[in-house]
């Protein structure tokens, strides 16, 4: 993918387990028979939307190939020009070149991470070293790097305007961030690890979601699942009717944990996604530790003291001694909080006649005891409140109707690749239209973890092309007839993924290279991490807190309840976070020479060093082995961007509550400002300028109980 390290590289990723589609992939399995190929021609539906009832998995090697070859070929012709260098003819034709490829790879990268299957994974395989091997001839051929040089050097006196200019400016940059001032010899040998490396995190990205298939746990005596309730249970029962199966989340802790009353039924849960990649047929410790390895070989061979150096240029937080500042100032109280919070669990487990010293697996049980006892609220009582359907609809979009004059439509007409997908239209207030959204919100096999956004079509005026965008989340699919129910935490994520699309659909670019969630990794969860704030803003929470059966409002009553709740257990939320961000910077600050012989005392001790294990109940969101985001995606060095936005959100909400909170002139300020720019600015200077001046860490503070 070309946009949102968020939501994330998944051109490179996520291979299925060997037959889990067989039945419910709704793409045509028929192989191609016909010389068209729909996704070679553009497709005909409204904004160019993908037409699923013609796109055949034995299509996309075929386009993606065609694609290469033809973005291959004008680049050659660019480089290769007689012609004196000019913005048309180097700088525009570069952001031309690759429209095939660009629209395949879209569609492409959606399916095999939300909808995957043996035909795209053997796809996926073999076009992982193509694609890293097609952006090495592109910037690190030296002829085509002279033109762009060229133009930079004498950038001032072209007279561009200024999202001209900015492209000029991020095509050299980018070139020199990819290696283009390397001696021909280093070309070879960075050619080498980028292949190298583009390989193994697909192979990454397959053992995981294969080990998180694998890594189910199965229960065939009732009684193990006590606590769950009976539509739960419904929902886990296995198709043969033998026992009842829990699927792994992608997060180190799973969202039963809470519910389940027996200790050993939990150990077993949480052991299993602990261990899932680790000492299993699924194991990756072999493949995390060549690609850290790896890419700190690259960052060596590219002048740096370590990957990370080298990944951190143009971003916020520019070197990794920024971050680690960062982390110093929250791991103290991070951990004394979550120590508090384990006293108070601690008691509780001995209050309810437990005699054991809390674990891992112990914590979310006995944390929703506690905050039932402090806070009289049970995630059973607020559930009822919270139907998927009517959260999106009278919810994540009335808030963006109130905030941003932003209409809906559903529409049934466009063909999805899975029967649970939802189609939307959007519309501007004056009733313009503004883009097609789609929602995919069940966790399937076929589907990797987590949550994210992503675009089927980018916006841009060079194209006159409005957005199609996808948010993706995991949530437990109900059985037939059940409603789909959320936790508040859903909920949360639910507005999160569409804050997301917002900074997609309110792109107001020339250039797709520019456009919409194209900025770097700190700045883009900022609007995702915003717009959870409307979440439980009075005016929204009241328009879709409604009882699935009576349709009833949510009380004051449960409503002051989730609010005063607000900051707990944030010690051991903000400690796994740190954890996992922490885990992230050390294997990407190790020195070229380093030689990792244990990626499980790696991890151990680098969990040490930053005293991040001094509450050993509280372990990592993620441990290495399953770790996503910077194994398998574009957040290498780049986790922390979660806590980095979250001060930009929490502060940017601030504004909000001082500035007369929820209105019209507010949020069209901030889409003026912010959302609307993609990469067309400095992300300091654009938040600034909204602003009115640097963001403060104390909003965040706050927010988490540690002020």
């Amino acid at each position: 993918m070309k946009k949102v390290f968020s939501v994330l590289l998944l051109t490179l990723m996520f291979s299925a387990c060997k037959d889990s589609n067989k039945k419910n992939n709704i793409i045509s399995q028929n192989s191609m028979n016909t010389n068209h190929n729909p996704l070679i021609a553009e497709s005909t539906l409204p904004y160019g939307a993908p037409d699923f009832t013609k796109i055949n998995n034995d299509h996309f090697r075929e386009a993606l190939l065609q694609g290469m070859d033809e973005k291959r070929e004008i680049i050659e012709n660019i480089a290769n020009s007689t012609e004196a260098a000019t913005f048309e003819n180097t700088i525009l034709a570069l952001e031309k070149s690759g429209v095939l490829l660009d629209r395949v790879r879209n569609v492409f990268s959606a399916l095999t991470g939300a909808h995957t299957n043996d035909t795209l994974q053997a796809v996926q395989e073999e076009m992982a070293p193509k694609f890293s091997e097609l952006r090495d001839a592109i910037y690190l051929n030296d002829t085509l790097f002279q033109r762009v040089k060229t133009l930079y050097e004498k950038r001032v006196s072209l007279n561009l305007d200024g999202e001209s200019l900015r492209l000029l400016e991020n095509y050299f940059e980018d070139f020199e961030i990819a290696g283009a001032n390397l001696s021909p010899e280093n070309k070879e040998i960075l050619k080498s690890y980028n292949s190298r490396l583009a390989t193994l995190s697909n192979t990454f990205n397959k053992t995981l979601l294969e080990a998180n298939n694998a890594g189910a746990v199965i229960f065939t005596d009732k009684s193990d699942l006590e606590g769950l309730s009976d539509t739960e249970l419904k929902s886990l029962e296995n198709k043969d009717g033998q026992g009842w199966k829990i699927a792994l989340q992608n997060t180190t802790q799973q969202p039963l944990l809470q519910s389940l009353k027996k200790r050993e039924t939990r150990e077993k849960l949480f052991k299993a996604a602990w261990l899932r990649a680790d000492g299993t047929a699924q194991d990756t410790k072999a493949v995390i530790t060549e690609i850290a390895e790896l890419r700190a070989k690259k960052g060596a061979l590219l002048g740096f003291l370590n990957y990370a150096e080298w990944s951190l240029q143009n971003t916020m937080a520019k070197v990794p001694e920024n971050i680690f500042e960062l982390f110093e100032g929250l791991v103290p109280s991070a951990t004394a909080k979550a120590g508090q919070e384990a006293k108070e669990i601690q008691e509780m487990i001995q209050k309810t006649g437990g005699d054991f010293a809390l674990a891992p697996w112990d914590w979310n049980h006995y944390a929703e005891m506690v905050r039932k006892a402090k806070y009289d609220l049970d995630e059973n009582q607020i559930k009822p409140y919270f139907e998927l359907k009517t959260v999106l609809e009278k919810g994540v979009f009335y808030a963006a109707e109130k905030l941003y004059g932003i209409t809906y439509k559903a529409r049934t007409d466009i063909p999805t690749y899975h029967e649970d997908v939802l189609v939307y239209e959007l519309f501007e207030e004056n009733g313009d239209p503004l883009g097609l959204f789609y929602g995919d919100f069940f966790s399937r096999p076929s589907k990797r973890g987590g949550a994210w956004m992503s675009n089927f079509v980018d916006q841009s005026k060079l194209y006159n092309k409005k957005p199609v965008i996808y948010n993706v989340c995991n949530y437990p699919k109900p059985v037939a007839g059940e409603p789909a129910l959320l936790t508040y935490d859903e909920v949360e994520t639910m507005f999160h993924e569409f804050g997301h699309a917002l900074h997609g659909f309110f792109a107001d670019q020339q250039y797709p290279s520019l456009s919409g969630t194209s900025v770097a990794r700190d700045f883009v969860e900022f609007p995702s991490q915003f717009n959870e704030n409307w979440a439980l803003y009075p005016e929204i929470l009241k328009n879709y807190a409604l009882h699935y059966k009576t349709g009833e409002q949510i009380p004051q009553e449960l409503i002051d309840k989730i609010k005063k709740s607000g900051t707990f257990n944030q010690g051991y939320s903000l400690t796994e976070n740190l954890a996992a961000s922490n885990l992230d910077m050390q294997w990407h600050t190790i020195g070229s020479d380093t030689k990792i012989e244990d990626a499980n005392a790696f991890e151990k001790e680098a969990l040490h060093a930053t005293k991040l294990d001094v509450v050993s109940a509280v372990p990592p969101r993620y441990r290495s082995t399953y770790f996503a985001h910077i194994f398998g995606s574009g957040y290498a060095a780049g986790y922390y961007s979660y806590l980095w936005t979250e001060m930009l959100h929490h502060d940017a909400y601030n504004w909000f509550e001082t500035h007369g909170g929820l209105t019209r002139e507010n949020g069209q300020r901030l889409r003026d400002m912010i959302l609307s720019r993609g990469n067309t600015l400095p992300l300091e200077k654009m938040y600034k300028d909204w602003r009115g001046g640097d963001p403060k860490i104390e909003p965040m503070l706050k927010a988490r109980g540690l002020q």
